[in-house]
């Protein structure tokens, strides 16, 4: 008879595939350590078990008794990737700022600021915008 302990220290797969607060996504690394996409674990443990990718970083989570599941993966062969340049979109800076102001560091009621505004020679680039609430963006106004 097992007790609960054993069960909550040892989880089998068939719980881990519910997203309960248990880790569900795993981290995969190119071979030069770039991070190229997130999977889920069930997909890492197959690269791992057809010996394309090794385990940088191990869960206390335990797969049919031998297994542990990965956090972060790296593949043994380097993939190539296009360079993707990101859109520079409102949704695009709220995201880079997490939903913050920037001068302040609160979360409502925000703008897009330009540090050097554009009646000053100021662009549209992703190192002059800023996102900033109403009241601080009026404060630093035309400055």
């Amino acid at each position: 008879m097992q007790s609960s302990a054993t069960k909550d220290e040892t989880p089998i797969a068939t719980s881990l595939s519910q997203s309960n607060g248990k880790p569900t996504k795993v981290l995969v690394l190119n071979s030069n350590f770039v991070p190229i996409n997130i999977c889920s674990w069930r997909r890492a443990m197959i690269l791992l078990f057809k010996q394309k990718a090794e385990s940088l970083e191990k869960s206390c989570y335990i797969i049919h008794t031998r297994h542990v599941l990965p956090y972060v993966i790296r593949l043994h062969r380097y993939i190539p990737l296009p360079f993707n340049d990101i859109v520079l979109s409102r949704k695009n800076i709220f995201l880079r700022d997490n939903f913050k102001c920037q001068y302040c560091g609160k979360n409502g009621n925000l703008t897009i600021d330009h540090v050097i505004p554009r009646s000053r020679g100021g662009k549209d680039s992703w190192e002059n915008v800023a996102v900033s609430c109403v009241r601080c963006n009026n404060r630093k106004g035309d400055k």
